[in-house]
């Protein structure tokens, strides 16, 4: 694949930029500006991102995966307290079993352990996880039926917490009610789980690329900046290792990242979970090691509350766990290839 941006994907990340750069917050404090966060998540909804993955004439996705990544990634750069990732998962959701477009913000709900699609039992919602919830009214989860599994919705109701300070994520406990949702008819088959699923990870994995990116551009001002010795503490060869280091992670991670995107549409399910979960499998371990790195090349004020780079760290920590995390994605890189089943990998 040619991973070249087209003019247009240029164009969508050169916009997606300037919006977070303009109403992305820039300090810890100013996560707590409602005003600020209302203009972003308006900015957001005027745009149409959450939608790219609405279907057309065809059904096909409006947008590739490629194109959501983008978007997903420059919010993850700037710290966007805005729900993305959620809302497109439940879009393709809608899109895959003919339901028409949500009018509201919506975003899915994942099991406990935030491994996959929550499945109520006899009607009962198990413990399940909302996740990407700022601005969402319900999620979207599944309900097994005689043909296939069928979507459903439930109402959110609790208050949002969470160890990501920019995106928020709520429990769901029974009695939650669960709903069918109208126009919805057709069943999802293991191929449409598996297919959601890739780009699910696809676009955590952007998330966790462009987090990277947003905490080695803090940890490299800060390196500038801040001296010692008479000198910026970027100068000495520590600090450089340090960010050379992290800088070719984050690269890295952008290439493979792009091709799970690119996979999504175009390769069959299990391949395209595969591509998903080897690049989910270098970006988790990748994230947290670069925005430990930040917190360190920030020294001792990188661990009080004042400091973005914790932030970055928070984000990253829930990106990598959103549909498994490294060891998770590495089993089932294992099963594709035939490798493990019943020697514990499975």
């Amino acid at each position: 694949m040619d991973v070249r941006p087209s003019p247009e994907q240029q164009a969508l990340r050169d916009s997606t930029a300037r919006l977070v750069d303009r109403l992305g917050p820039r300090a810890v404090g100013e996560l707590d500006d409602r005003e600020r966060s209302a203009k972003l998540d308006a900015a957001v909804t005027e745009s149409g991102w959450r939608e790219l993955r609405v279907a057309t004439v065809g059904a096909d996705p409006l947008a590739s995966g490629v194109e959501a990544c983008i978007v997903a990634e420059e919010l993850g750069r700037g710290l966007a307290d805005v729900s993305f990732i959620g809302p497109t998962m439940a879009c393709e959701l809608r899109r895959v079993t003919g339901a028409p477009p949500s009018t509201e913000v919506e975003t899915v709900a994942l099991s406990a352990d935030l491994l996959s699609l929550a499945c109520p039992v006899d009607g009962e919602v198990p413990p399940s996880v909302a996740v990407d919830v700022q601005g969402s009214t319900r999620a979207l989860l599944l309900v097994p039926g005689p043909d296939g599994h069928h979507v459903a919705q439930v109402v959110l109701q609790s208050v949002p917490a969470g160890v990501d300070l920019t995106r928020p994520s709520q429990a769901i406990e029974a009695p939650a009610v669960v709903t069918p949702i109208v126009g919805a008819d057709r069943s999802l088959t293991p191929d449409h789980l598996t297919r959601w699923t890739a780009l699910g990870l696809s676009l955590t994995c952007a998330d966790l690329v462009g987090t990277m990116v947003g905490a080695v551009r803090l940890a490299t001002a800060y390196a500038v900046q801040r001296r010692q010795y008479g000198a910026a503490i970027g100068s000495y060869q520590a600090i450089q290792h340090l960010l050379a280091d992290a800088f070719v992670q984050a690269e890295g991670a952008r290439s493979i990242t792009l091709h799970a995107g690119w996979a999504v549409d175009v390769l069959s399910p299990a391949d395209a979970l595969a591509a998903a979960s080897m690049a989910k499998a270098y970006c988790a371990r990748a994230a947290r090691d670069v925005c430990e790195t930040a917190v360190q090349v920030h020294g001792g004020i990188g661990n009080t509350w004042e400091c973005l780079a914790h932030v970055y760290l928070r984000r990253a920590l829930l990106s990598a766990d959103l549909l498994g995390g490294a060891g998770v994605s590495l089993s089932r890189v294992l099963r594709h290839r035939g490798i493990g089943g019943s020697d514990g990998l499975s």
